[in-house]
């Protein structure tokens, strides 16, 4: 069996804390994801337009093999900056990579596209991020709230308000996985036409709303797909996990995970997308042989989490800015 964790949150998964901040007058914020330990992590960049940042270090061809934290941010090319203020936080703690007298945080981050929101974005030459980054690292614990909370408080999703999304599943076996998503797509998380998600059949209790089963008339449209948003996308996460892998095997997770966007947002991966998923392990339990075998579970459960967690951020918005929550719009029936 496979059931949700304690909390239903990436923080399920031992060994792995989340902090959140935002900036109210922007309409934007940052998540960053902080292992106890540094963590060994992989990533897959799908979208067709990703902003990112020291993603090339995690090529499984590269010296360091672990990452002090991970950062998703709002705000575009101007939210990369909030992986500079989680890495002064990560540096007054002393961590990081070792070399010589130096202690070199390793921080990946990703982007996406919440300029045109409705918050001020008149920042002048000094955005907000790199003290939202900060602040994120420091605020890291166990417990934090979904919606508009983090790197998915100023996001959209389609023609809904978007938000930060999380859930886990744990095995029988003592394996853990658990997602954190930021979800700002340029497609729908809902079949058009209905209330109903996308992710409907991989819900479990009731997480978001238990509508379950869309009835479909006639032909699916392309539900918000008419160039109002073009470019003002992209949705961006990390799963996690307790079995000890390399980064090759993390990143074959991370491209599996990638298919949860596509049982939940349609169409994804579009040009206007930056679609990006990380993958990290604590390294709590060793992998189940033979391995490739495990790392396929691994990544099918990671899919599924993605799944659930974009249509829970999209359950838990509420209105804000220019783009209405879910809730306000459907009532259960």
């Amino acid at each position: 069996m496979i059931n949700p964790g304690h909390k239903n949150l990436i923080t399920d998964v031992d060994g792995i804390k989340v902090g959140n901040s935002h900036d109210e007058t922007s309409i934007s914020g940052v998540t960053a994801i902080v292992p106890d330990n540094a963590a060994v992590a992989g990533v897959d960049v799908r979208g067709g337009g990703p902003g990112t940042r020291e993603t090339e270090v995690l090529r499984p061809d590269c010296l360091v093999e672990r990452v002090d934290a991970i950062v998703l941010s709002g705000g575009s090319v101007y939210g990369l900056e909030a992986a500079s203020g989680a890495v002064s936080a990560l540096a007054s703690q002393k961590r990081g990579f070792a070399i010589h007298d130096f202690n070199i945080p390793i921080v990946p981050s990703a982007i996406l596209f919440d300029m045109i929101n409705g918050g001020d974005k008149n920042w002048g030459d000094m955005p907000p991020y790199r003290d939202l980054g900060k602040q994120a690292v420091l605020d890291a614990g166990e417990d934090f709230g979904l919606g508009n909370v983090g790197a998915g408080y100023g996001a959209n999703a389609g023609t809904l308000k978007g938000g930060l999304g999380s859930c886990s599943a744990v095995t029988e076996g003592g394996i853990q996985v658990g997602a954190v998503i930021a979800v700002n797509p340029v497609g729908s998380v809902v079949v058009p036409g209905t209330h109903n998600f996308w992710a409907w059949e991989l819900e479990q209790n009731n997480e978001f709303g238990g509508f379950g089963a869309p009835k479909i008339e006639g032909n699916l449209s392309l539900d918000g797909l008419d160039g109002s948003r073009l470019g003002a996308n992209t949705t961006i996460g990390v799963v996690a996990t307790n079995v000890a892998m390399s980064k090759s095997q993390l990143q074959r997770v991370a491209i599996m995970a990638q298919d949860g966007y596509a049982r939940a947002i349609r169409p994804v991966h579009t040009p206007f997308d930056g679609d990006t998923i990380f993958a990290m392990s604590t390294e709590k339990k060793e992998m189940d042989k033979p391995e490739p075998l495990a790392l396929a579970k691994i990544g099918a459960i990671a899919a599924d989490c993605v799944a659930r967690a974009v249509a829970r951020a999209v359950y838990h918005a509420d209105s804000l800015g220019i783009y209405p929550g879910y809730r306000e719009l459907f009532d259960k029936k």
